[in-house]
């Protein structure tokens, strides 16, 4: 405790250097408000995609059957069986749930166009619990299970000029090559978060896809939602014991959406990169700093060694002086940063204009706003990093005190 204070009385009793002290902590600061910042809203807009491809697309873990990742076919769809329903119930956590799925590309026509189309039979009430997909309507309303409806994206609906209260025809290959064909009346029209899916996408209820299909009783994939994200990965470490491997296939997101996984691993690359330099050029700065502190000194270490005080003590004298100065910077970009990121957290920035439009063109799940995330590992890790390069640059006016000539340091 004697010698953190003697460095900290240290710091301070020269006005002059004060001076250049105070806008070294200024900077330290300035680089931990901006890489707070910066890593909260890279990890946060990261979240937003992850949490809207899986909610919105592939779920966060499917149970599908062993040929169907192969071969994406209705005919390697899953017998979704009142044991199986009861055998994975067994083994789900608390709060979970299970959100059945059937999904087939067909061609769906109004009076005058004809696209390509999606087609997906869902059970409503599990869809509005796994991604409140009900809220998302733009007009009219969601269909009952079984009533014959259908409910459209709302870049397809414009595609084929349909409005809710048109009828729409669905043409194709149901299961074992026998024709799919059927006319629907649009319940409603959804505003779908990813682009690409908003272009082609048609709702219909489980039980009327599975009519339409000939498959009765079958899903092409069962999506399985723990109550925590954190539970994902056990879970299908569980499920992958128990069931039976030559008949089921568990996939996690992580498995399903390999490209996303990608493109945020090259996004951080890019943001530990800039962080980087930020560091570089802030430890560069503060080094300068600690190398005034040091050379201008030199009588005054010269004069105490001279007293008796030994070497290593001075040594820890200077290398505290150092923390504290880095410790200063970051505690200020905390006090900073925190409550910054935390507002952020509570109140996105939405987008509007072109800007708006952008980021909806570029897909991946990303919505016209500015995600922020508050997670725990982005504060302390750039307070671990400020640290590291603390040591790093205490090591020097150490160093120096370990070689200094007694003499010629006096008489400077």
């Amino acid at each position: 405790m004697f010698y953190l204070s003697l460095a900290w009385r240290n710091l301070w009793r020269n006005h002059r250097r004060t001076l250049i002290t105070v806008s070294s902590v200024s900077s330290v600061s300035f680089a931990v408000l901006l890489s707070l910042f910066v890593g909260s809203l890279n990890r946060g807009v990261h979240n937003q995609m992850i949490d809207n491809m899986a909610r919105f697309h592939t779920g966060f873990m499917q149970l599908q059957d062993w040929h169907y990742k192969d071969e994406a076919s209705l005919d390697n769809s899953l017998a979704f069986t009142a044991d199986l329903q009861a055998q994975l119930q067994q083994q789900l956590p608390q709060d979970s749930f299970l959100v059945p799925r059937l999904e087939t590309f067909m061609l769906a026509g109004g009076e005058q166009q004809v696209r390509g189309a999606l087609v997906l039979g869902v059970d409503a009430a599990a869809e509005q619990q796994l991604n409140g997909l009900q809220q998302r309507l733009v007009a009219g309303e969601f269909f009952q299970p079984g009533d014959g409806r259908v409910v459209l994206s709302e870049g397809l609906a414009r595609r084929l000029q349909l409005s809710a209260g048109d009828e729409l025809v669905l043409l194709g290959q149901g299961r074992y090559s026998m024709t799919a064909s059927g006319l629907f009346e649009v319940a409603g029209l959804i505003r779908h978060p990813l682009r690409e899916l908003d272009n082609q996408l048609v709702y219909l209820s489980l039980p009327d896809a599975q009519y339409l299909l000939s498959a009765e009783g079958q899903l092409t994939s069962l999506l399985i939602t723990p109550a925590e994200v954190s539970l994902i990965d056990p879970l299908a470490q569980v499920l992958r014991a128990q069931l039976d491997v030559s008949l089921y296939r568990v996939e996690t997101w992580r498995e399903l959406l390999p490209e996303l996984l990608e493109a945020i691993r090259f996004d951080n690359a890019q943001q530990v990169f800039m962080l980087g330099i930020l560091y570089m050029v802030i430890g560069f700065g503060l080094f300068g700093t600690v190398l005034m502190m040091t050379l201008e000194r030199n009588r005054e270490f010269g004069v105490l060694l001279s007293l008796g005080m030994q070497r290593w003590q001075l040594g820890l004298v200077l290398f505290l002086e150092t923390l504290l100065i880095c410790l200063l910077g970051v505690v200020g970009g905390f006090l900073l940063g925190v409550p910054l990121i935390y507002w952020f957290y509570f109140n996105p920035i939405p987008l509007s204009g072109d800007m708006a439009d952008l980021v909806e063109e570029f897909g991946m799940g990303l919505e016209p706003m500015l995600s922020f995330s508050a997670e725990l590992d982005i504060f302390y890790t750039q307070g671990l990093v400020i640290f590291m390069l603390a040591l790093l640059i205490g090591l020097y006016p150490l160093l120096r005190v370990m070689r200094l000539d007694i003499l010629a340091a006096s008489r400077s």
